[in-house]
């Protein structure tokens, strides 16, 4: 296997396990559509992101952590 082999399959395979979603992944997982998610985006009140270049990212354990702060109706909430 040369060096660009590798190089190629170490990407493939942390493109596969990364814990960062697009924001049109983002949306999906959350059941926004990705106008809403990039509304909240800009107004400050949705999931913490990253950018990347051009584009936003979101860390899946930050996703659950701003979706679970929302949960209503638990008895210790």
């Amino acid at each position: 296997m040369n060096e660009s082999d590798d190089t190629a399959t170490r990407a493939r395979k942390a493109r596969q396990s990364s814990p960062f979603l697009t924001a049109k992944q983002t949306a999906f997982y959350l059941g926004l559509s990705g106008s809403t998610l990039k509304g909240m985006r800009s107004e400050g009140r949705g999931p913490v992101c990253r950018m990347h270049g051009h584009a936003y990212y979101y860390h899946i354990d930050e996703i659950d952590a701003w979706s679970n702060a929302r949960k209503k109706g638990d008895k210790d909430a």
